[in-house]
C-alpha cells in the first residue's frame, strides 16, 4: 500500500473511533461521580463502566452524537459529594441533582460546562461558596441553589450572565449585598430570602461583601 493511502486509512480510522473515545471519557466522568455517591435505592445500578458509552444508562440522556447532554438524578435518595470530574461533561445542558442529600462544596469545575442551560442543585446540603467560575456559563438560564448551606457573598461575576432568567439562593447562609446589575435587576427578593444578606447593593457607599 502506498504511504499516502496508509495515512489516509489511519486518519479515517481515527475519525471513526473518536466519538467512542469522547463519550467514553464522559462515561469515566459519570462512573467517578457514582463512586462518590451513596445510592441507597440502586438508581445507578445501570451505570456499567464496561460499556462503550453511557447513553444506555438510566437517568442519562445523549444527543445524536452520543454526547451526554442531560443528567437527571433529582429526588433520587442519593448522598455523598460531587467532584471535579463533572467538568468533563462538556456537552451537558441540564444538570438535575435537586432534592437529595448531597453535601460538600460545589466544584468550581462546573464552570467548564459551557453548554449548560439549567443547573438545579436545590434541597441538598452543599456548603462553601458559590463558585465564581459559574460566570463562564453564558448559556445558563436557570440556576437554583436554594435550601442548602452555602456561605460567603454572591459572586459579582455572575452579573455577566445575560441569559439568566431564574436565580434562587434562598434559605442558605449567604452574606453581603444583592447584585443589582445585569439580570439581577429582574429577580424577586424571594430569591434571596432567609440568608444574612443586607439588601440590594448600594454602589459607592458600602462594599458588596459588607457584613461577611
Amino acid at each position: 500500500m502506498a504511504p499516502l493511502s496508509i495515512v489516509s486509512s489511519f486518519l479515517t480510522f481515527l475519525l471513526c473511533i473518536s466519538p467512542a473515545f469522547s463519550t467514553n471519557s464522559e462515561g469515566n466522568a459519570l462512573h467517578a461521580l457514582r463512586s462518590r455517591l451513596n445510592d441507597a435505592t440502586n438508581v445507578l445500578q445501570s451505570w456499567d463502566p464496561t460499556l462503550v458509552n453511557p447513553c444506555t444508562w438510566f437517568h442519562v440522556t445523549c444527543d445524536s452524537n452520543n454526547h451526554v447532554i442531560r443528567l437527571d438524578l433529582g429526588n433520587s435518595n442519593i448522598s455523598g459529594s460531587l467532584g471535579p470530574e463533572l467538568g468533563e461533561l462538556k456537552h451537558l445542558q441540564y444538570l438535575e441533582l435537586y432534592r437529595n442529600d448531597i453535601s460538600g462544596k460545589i466544584p468550581k469545575e462546573l464552570g467548564k460546562l459551557k453548554s449548560l442551560v439549567s443547573m438545579d442543585l436545590y434541597d441538598n446540603r452543599f456548603e462553601g461558596k458559590i463558585p465564581k467560575s459559574f460566570s463562564k456559563l453564558k448559556s445558563l438560564r436557570f440556576l437554583r441553589l436554594n435550601n442548602n448551606k452555602l456561605t460567603g457573598s454572591i459572586p459579582r461575576e455572575l452579573v455577566s450572565l445575560s441569559s439568566l432568567k431564574v436565580f434562587d439562593v434562598s434559605n442558605n447562609d449567604l452574606c453581603g449585598t444583592i447584585p443589582v446589575d445585569g439580570p439581577f435587576g429582574t429577580f424577586s427578593m424571594e430569591s434571596f430570602e432567609n440568608n444574612r444578606l443586607n439588601g440590594p447593593e448600594l454602589k459607592g457607599l458600602v462594599p458588596y461583601d459588607f457584613g461577611c
